[in-house]
């Protein structure tokens, strides 16, 4: 019986509660759960070797057996996994155990390699930048390496970083095509790692811009997009650390089915892989900072505010004082406490320019002391 779960978001940055996708309780191991809104499966191979390419559309699994016991290598590409029928049948052909097929339909799983012996299943998680906006997709990669031929089970067809790799293939470039199918799965491997730099340059332009920004005109949305950037930095480390550890196990277990050349330049991939993990790491850092900026910038901001109205304030209180006494009107022919100025014929004149020069002192005086000038560079 299939069962079906809600999809997965294909975002990474989305993946705050990866539990909503895990089996139901009691659903017994090697159950295959299709998502009732996956694409239907491409399946394309491709067999080469130093002489000769092919490259077929595989419309039926069972077409795939006469490629894989050649000596050639065979990369069979699915894209899609909205057949269950399919995917079985690929599963007898390549003699997958149940648990492999599993694994392969779970977009949830942590990126990990386990040996089967004869076979090693390798998950990676891929990144692709936005091409309008910032931010990436993110797809789960499905690898079982054999002897002979790679298997790469994709969960969107219109998401790939395999084009330069396929590119090499097509034209003889490099060694790729005198090598086995180890190699291919290291091309793969490296080709997904890389995928990460772009991304990652695309994050550094942006906290570029937020730093001129919290500096200059911080503002909510400037906080808003420095959670946002953090949160997405959080889900690229959460996908490149075990990524780091399973490249790590390729180059120290003793599968026969990689060889000790292809050891050497997984090597320079998990150097890439700890390079990836230092840029995440600065740039988190870097978010940090500008958090505690935004903070410091705001609270700077509503200090030079306060220091404004506290210097306006303060030139209005002695006018104030003067305006009072003068508002109070005790003018008693009788009383020997009168207020004499109330009768001059010059005293409203004189008392505003009494005011006018009071008004006048301070401003000096705070111009001198430079807090006025400070005040009024507030935007």
């Amino acid at each position: 019986m299939i069962k079906k779960i809600r999809r997965l978001p294909k975002n990474i940055s989305k993946l705050t509660s990866i539990q909503d996708y895990y089996h139901q309780q009691g659903t017994v191991p090697g159950t295959i759960i299709i998502d009732e809104n996956a694409v239907q499966p491409n399946i394309i191979l491709i067999d080469y070797n130093q002489a000769e390419l092919i490259r077929v559309q595989i419309n039926n699994p069972e077409d795939c057996t006469n490629y894989l016991d050649t000596e050639s290598v065979s990369w069979v590409d699915v894209q899609g996994l909205g057949n269950r029928d399919i995917l079985e049948r690929l599963g007898q052909v390549f003699d997958l155990h149940c648990l492999v097929l599993e694994d392969m339909v779970n977009m949830a799983e942590r990126p990990k390699i386990e040996d089967y012996g004869d076979q090693l299943l390798i998950i990676a998680r891929m990144v692709i930048p936005k091409e309008r906006s910032y931010g990436f997709h993110s797809e789960q990669v499905n690898l079982v390496l054999g002897k002979h031929y790679l298997l790469t089970v994709q969960e969107e067809p219109e998401y790939d970083c395999f084009d330069g790799v396929r590119t090499r293939i097509k034209k003889n470039k490099g060694i790729i095509r005198k090598q086995g199918s180890d190699y291919l799965a290291y091309s793969l491997l490296d080709a997904i790692i890389d995928g990460f730099f772009p991304v990652l340059e695309l994050y550094g332009e942006r906290i570029e811009e937020l730093e001129e920004e919290v500096i200059v005109k911080p503002t909510p949305q400037t906080l808003q997009q420095i959670y946002k950037i953090r949160r997405e930095l959080l889900q690229l480390r959460r996908a490149i650390w075990p990524q780091r550890n399973t490249i790590n196990s390729l180059i120290r277990d003793s599968s026969e089915i990689i060889s000790d050349d292809v050891r050497i330049y997984l090597r320079d991939c998990y150097d890439h892989t700890v390079q990836v993990m230092d840029m995440v790491e600065t740039y988190r850092e870097l978010a940090s900072g500008l958090m505690d900026v935004y903070l410091s910038a705001v609270s700077n901001k509503m200090n030079e505010i306060m220091k404004l109205l506290t210097v306006v304030s303060s030139i209005f209180i002695p006018l104030t004082f003067v305006a009072g006494i003068y508002g109070m009107n005790f003018n008693t022919e009788k009383s020997p406490y009168n207020m004499p100025e109330l009768n001059w014929y010059w005293g409203y004149p004189l008392c505003l320019g009494l005011m006018a020069v009071i008004s006048a002192g301070l401003i000096i005086f705070f111009w001198q002391k430079g807090w006025l000038s400070n005040s009024f560079k507030i935007k």
